[in-house]
């Protein structure tokens, strides 16, 4: 894969993020040293390996709504696996100010790799 370490950044980043919170694909890119590469974190997603389990579920589009459409298998079940965490979705949407993920400096200096 030609974005190797890229996308295993993305995968340690969103791996980070705590059970019962989200974070936008933006953010992911930040968080992994990869600014204004949103676009990015949703095609490494997509290529995540199964071994690794990354929790793909808990990364939201920057309004908070789920990237697929509503109603679809894959927006179902991320709501499922979102929900089974505790976090709330309604009209395939989360309350970000409620949900999101804000790392604090303790994370990010000994969680997060760059």
């Amino acid at each position: 894969m030609k974005n190797d370490s890229s996308y295993q950044k993305i995968w340690s980043t969103v791996s980070s993020i705590p059970i019962g919170k989200v974070s936008s694909y933006g953010q992911i890119a930040d968080l992994s040293g990869l600014p204004g590469r949103a676009r990015l974190v949703g095609k490494a997603l997509g290529y995540s390996p199964e071994d690794r389990q990354v929790p793909w579920y808990r990364v939201l589009r920057s309004d908070g709504k789920i990237a697929f459409p509503a109603g679809s298998e894959q927006a179902l079940k991320q709501t499922g696996l979102l929900q089974e965490e505790g976090v709330v979705v309604l009209n395939n949407r989360v309350k970000l100010t409620e949900f999101q993920w804000q790392p604090d400096l303790a994370e990010l200096l000994f969680k997060l790799e760059y």
